[in-house]
């Protein structure tokens, strides 16, 4: 199947699917007489496979990681759960850091008039002077 169908039933971009197979997250589509790149079912398969850990957070090199051990039948179900473990970590890292900067942000914008007066002590902020 062409590209366009390939992303269709993948869930992935034309963009991302050839952003993909440059990076080797997939192999490189075969080619039709016509130069059209053709996809099969498998490759469709690792699509959406690829798809939902990108859903779930992984970035690139651990996806790669996540292919890897996802063709390994002899793999270790332990190497998978480290790996999906090791990403729930960073994002609850990267949650306690949001809610910082939300809290951060809703103190200065308590502690901003809001009126037609120049003065902000979210512009100082900015700056660099404390607000």
């Amino acid at each position: 199947m062409k590209i366009g169908e390939a992303s269709k039933r993948s869930g992935v971009s034309q963009r991302m699917i050839r952003h993909y197979e440059g990076l080797g997250l997939i192999p490189k589509a075969a080619r039709r007489e016509s130069g059209y790149r053709d996809y099969d079912v498998q490759d469709i398969h690792t699509l959406r496979f690829i798809r939902r850990a990108r859903d779930l957070g992984f970035p690139i090199e651990e996806i790669r990681q996540l292919v890897a051990l996802w063709q390994d039948r002899s793999r270790s179900s332990a190497d998978v759960r480290a790996l999906a473990l090791a990403r729930a970590a960073e994002l609850d890292r990267k949650a306690r850091e949001l809610d910082e900067m939300r809290r951060s942000l809703e103190h200065l914008a308590a502690t901003c008039h809001g009126d037609d007066r120049p003065d902000c002590p979210i512009i100082e902020r900015l700056e660099g002077q404390d607000a």
